[in-house]
């Protein structure tokens, strides 16, 4: 994971992570919607798993985007994180 930040004195480290974990899955419930829009997972017409692929290709979809997500995905857990932590800093003030 790729998300760096200088933590503020007032925020427990806890906090921190929860919130760079949440960034992670925001993303990677973007990536998911991108890669079932991009036609990621779909059967193939010829030599396709038939209903079983059909019903489990969500799964792998998913699978893929998180670990997308969390080897540092498109960028958009970064800038998720930064405003997050920018938002709970100043509610702490």
């Amino acid at each position: 994971m790729k998300i760096s930040a200088t933590l503020p004195t007032s925020l427990p480290p806890s906090t921190a992570e929860k919130l760079k974990a949440t960034a992670v899955e925001l993303e990677a419930a973007f990536l998911v919607e991108m890669l079932k829009s991009s036609g990621l997972g779909e059967t193939s017409k010829s030599f396709g798993g038939g209903a079983g692929e059909d019903q489990f290709s969500s799964f792998l979809v998913e699978h893929q985007a998180r670990a997308l997500a969390k080897s540092g995905g498109v960028g958009l857990s970064e800038i998720l994180f930064q405003s997050m932590m920018e938002k709970t800093h100043g509610d702490q003030s």
